[in-house]
Order: C-alpha cells, then structure tokens, then sequence
C-alpha cells in the first residue's frame, strides 16, 4: 500500500473515532456528582448534619434537573446554539466540582448539586441526538460507546472518590477532583468536527405530550434507571451496615460499573443486526430482577455476584431504552426530540425512586423494602418490553402536530 493510501486510511479511521472520543469525553463527566456522594456519605454526614432524607436529595435534585432540562430543550434550544448549550453544561458541572473543594454546609453542598445536575441535563439531553447524527448508520454501537463511558465515569467515580480523601484528608477533594475530567471534556467539544447542517425537517414541530408511546418510553426509561439511582443512591450504605469498609463499599459501585459497561457495549453489538431489540431487553431487565432478589433474600451469601449482575442488566438495558427509542424515528432532528422527551419525563420519574426508596428504609429499618420496590417495578418492565415490535413503530409514532 502506497503511503498516501496508508495516510488517507489513517485518516478516515481518525475521523470515525475522534467524534467518539469526543462524545466519551463528555460522557464520562454525566455520574461522577451522582456517584460520588454514596462512598462518603458518613464523613459527609457527620460534617454537614444532613440527614438520611436530606442526603438523598443529592441524588434526586440532579436527577429532577435531567427531566425538567430536558422538557424544556425544544423550546429553550431556540435560545442558543447546540454549541453554547453543551459549553454552558460542562462549565456548569466543572463549577460545581470546584465549589465542592471547600465547602462544609449542607446547604451549599444541595446547591452544588443543582447547579451540577443542570450541567449534566443540558449535556445529557443534547448527546443523543448528536450520536445519532455523527453515527447516522451505527447508532447501536455508538449508543453503546456512549452509555459504556457515561457509566464507566460513575464507576471510577465511586472508586477514586473515598482513595482520594483519604489520601487528601478529607472528603471534599474526593467530589472537587471531578474538576479536571470538565475541562478535558471542554477542550474536547472546542475540538470537534466542523458540520455542515442541512437538517430538512427544521420547521416540523412535534407534540410528543400528546402521544402514549413517547410516554411509555419514557416511564420505562425512569424505570430502568430507577434501580441505578437506588443502588448509587444506598448501595455502599447496605454494603457498609452488612460490615463493609466504606472503600470496599465503594468498589462494590467499581464492580457493578464494570459489569455495566460491558452490558451497554455488549447488549447493542449483539442487537446492530436486527431492529427488533426485546430479546436482549428481556435478558437485562431479567437478570437485574434475578440481581435485585438475590440482593433482598441473601446478600451475605453472593453480594459481589448480585451486584454484578445488576449492574450488567442496568448497562444493556440503558443503552438498549435509548438505541429502541431511537429507532422509532428516522430523522436524527426528531429522534433528538423523542429523546430529549423521554429523558425528561424518565428522569423525573428516576429522581422519585430513590427518595421512596430512602423513605421505606427509615420507615421499616431495612433496606429490603426498598429492594422490594425495585423488583415490582423490574416486573412491570419485563411485561411491557413485549410491545416494543419495530413492526409498531410507525403506528405507534402517529404523531400530532404541534
């Protein structure tokens, strides 16, 4: 092979791998404030006064911004450019975690959450659209890579959060460190692809309020996500009242982040050859409920191996919820908006299970209640992933004009 040839085929792969890269970079960023908080919740209750109640609201206020943006995005997005939107999310997130180097309140630590959660919604409600247009013909696989790096960043988050506060002494460095992976991710952006946008369906404004598979979707996404924000949310303090360390409750969050992963690369690679995705639905939604039983009836017995399940389950069935979300519309432009919609009503739905689920724990003293809840939830899932036939779409998505 000539060198011109060699030169002009390094550049091809380059230029299919940087917009990954990119969308990684970013993704990576979108748990870390979420994940971080569970591995230290002792040190930053016995810092700051906040109760259990309390606490759970660093989980749900960001999960509550990831709908309430994402609602918003069709008619906020007119305000500026997709390119000053994920700028302003990624300064917000890094702002955050620099806030978070010093402060010692319960207040500001509720408001760092906020003002981090709008970073990550803004971010998160723009990303799929923009796998969807830079991977017009590999949406699968790359919703794979980008629900892998979402998920790989909350697992290494959960990690490195409790080394770094003990190494640094206290745990407001182990939630400030997450400063450099924001500016990483905005060096990232500045370098990105330049388009030439010729989007034919810029006048087409669509009502998905008015449609019951837009809703459907979208509480099956909440759902699905529901049992990852309960297990970030409680699983290193079920971990820690079973006799776990809190760095080895921690990595309990590293090893289902691991599974994760390889459930969101894997479960979209084993469905690119067909539209029809419910047989790997099935299976994670399955394996979770085996997982979340498994964690309610005998954690002492298999913890590690209920987790890891649990998580392998969340992984497919997070990358396979918005792969099946983005098949149900051809035009990247309104499959974008399907998905902006269905995450903001999901994630309106996710941010209330695990404050129930914080509830049942201090109504009943267990966590098993909370489980409970889970696996309910999981059950209902299984029974409607039998309606999501690519042969329905169409019908499904008869739309009304707004």
């Amino acid at each position: 092979m000539s060198e011109d040839h060699t030169t002009a085929a390094h550049q091809s792969v380059l230029s299919m791998l940087w917009p990954m890269l990119i969308i990684a970079g970013m993704a990576i960023n979108l748990r870390p404030t979420l994940t971080a908080i569970g591995p230290l919740l002792d040190d930053i209750t016995a810092t700051t006064g906040l109760g259990l109640q309390a606490a759970s609201l660093l989980t749900v206020l960001p999960m509550l911004c990831m709908g309430i943006f994402a609602l918003l995005l069709p008619w906020l997005g007119r305000l500026f450019s997709e390119s000053v939107w994920i700028t302003a999310g990624l300064v917000a997130i890094a702002l955050a975690s620099f806030w978070r180097l010093w402060l010692n309140d319960s207040g500001a630590l509720i408001a760092s959450a906020l003002l981090a959660g709008t970073g990550i919604a803004i971010v998160q409600a723009i990303l799929p659209g923009l796998v969807k247009r830079w991977y017009p013909q590999r949406v699968p696989l790359a919703m794979g890579g980008y629900s892998a790096s979402l998920m790989a960043g909350g697992g290494i988050a959960a990690v490195i959060s409790p080394l770094v506060a003990n190494h640094q002494g206290h745990w407001q460095s182990g939630l400030g460190i997450w400063l450099i992976p924001a500016l990483i991710a905005l060096l990232l952006w500045w370098t990105r692809p330049r388009e030439n946008l010729h989007i034919s369906d810029n006048s087409v404004k669509i009502n998905f309020f008015t449609n019951r598979r837009a809703w459907l979707l979208a509480c099956y996404f909440g759902l699905a996500n529901g049992g990852y924000a309960c297990m970030i949310a409680w699983l290193p303090s079920y971990a820690q009242e079973l006799g776990w360390s809190a760095q080895d409750s921690g990595e309990l969050i590293g090893i289902m982040t691991i599974f994760q992963v390889i459930g969101a690369l894997a479960a979209p690679a084993l469905s690119a050859g067909r539209l029809d995705r419910r047989p790997w639905l099935f299976f994670a939604v399955g394996i979770q409920l085996v997982g979340f039983c498994g964690l309610m009836l005998a954690p002492e017995l298999m913890l590690t191996s209920w987790v890891a399940m649990i998580g392998y389950g969340l992984g497919g069935c997070f990358a396979l919820t918005l792969t099946v979300t983005l098949d149900h519309l051809s035009s990247p432009k309104l499959a974008g908006a399907l998905t902006a919609f269905v995450q903001g009503v999901g994630f309106i739905v996710t941010a209330v299970i695990p404050y129930i689920a914080g509830a049942l724990r201090q109504w009943s003293g267990s966590f098993q209640t909370s489980w409970l809840m889970v696996i309910v939830t999981l059950t209902f899932m299984f029974l409607v992933t039998v309606t999501f036939s690519p042969s329905r779409y169409a019908k499904a998505m008869n739309l009304t004009a707004a």
